[in-house]
């Protein structure tokens, strides 16, 4: 799991905007964070009452394991800005640069020769260009695609908010997928994040 180019937007004027409902002169609102601010941050995940987490808007570029990506894809407003694609690049990748430590080596040879021999029938195919050598790469393409493992890893530029983020904390922070629980101890570094989200 990597995290890079972090940008938190909205974080200030999220604060000062909490304080609305409370007041009668906005213009004299401040960002303090305030009990009240707290109280509002750390409750319960759905009630609604942390609705200003949401203007506090977050960019990222995270890596993440094929499976890690699969379980993220359930979270509504965690957005995908772009990734890298297996789709256009997998031939393409140095494979075991690409897997994390779990991958069984045995299995990253397998790929890799079926990558191996994918790359060496379309330098062929580029001289001679033969119907059933075609059909025959776009055959392996699939068998490539099918057989990345699990282990595999890929970026993608994210977008998402503190709520979001609130939720794949209380969510997350304990699974049994060591690339989410350090993503949640990277949560937990956010600017002003363990304050108002977990009151600490």
């Amino acid at each position: 799991m990597k995290v890079e180019n972090v940008q938190v937007y909205g974080l200030e004027e999220s604060i000062r905007r909490a304080k609305f409902p409370m007041s009668v002169d906005v213009d004299s609102l401040n960002h303090d964070v305030t009990q009240g601010i707290i109280t509002l941050g750390k409750s319960s995940v759905g009630s609604g009452h942390d609705n200003f987490l949401n203007g506090i808007v977050i960019q990222f570029d995270l890596t993440f394991s094929n499976k890690a990506w699969v379980e993220a894809e359930r979270y509504h407003f965690f957005d995908f800005v772009s990734s890298q694609s297996t789709m256009h690049r997998i031939t393409q990748f140095k494979l075991k640069d690409q897997c994390n430590k779990y991958v069984d080596s045995r299995i990253i040879d397998i790929v890799q020769e079926k990558i191996d021999e994918y790359n060496r029938l379309k330098e062929l195919d580029k001289e001679s260009h033969s119907d059933s050598r075609t059909e025959l790469l776009k055959e392996l393409y699939l068998e490539i695609l099918y057989n990345i493992p699990s282990g595999f890893e890929l970026t993608a530029g994210m977008t998402t908010n503190y709520r979001q983020l609130k939720t794949i904390y209380h969510q997350r922070k304990t699974h049994r997928l060591p690339e989410w629980r350090e993503f949640c101890a990277w949560i937990e570094t956010l600017p002003k994040f363990k304050e108002i989200c977990l009151g600490e």
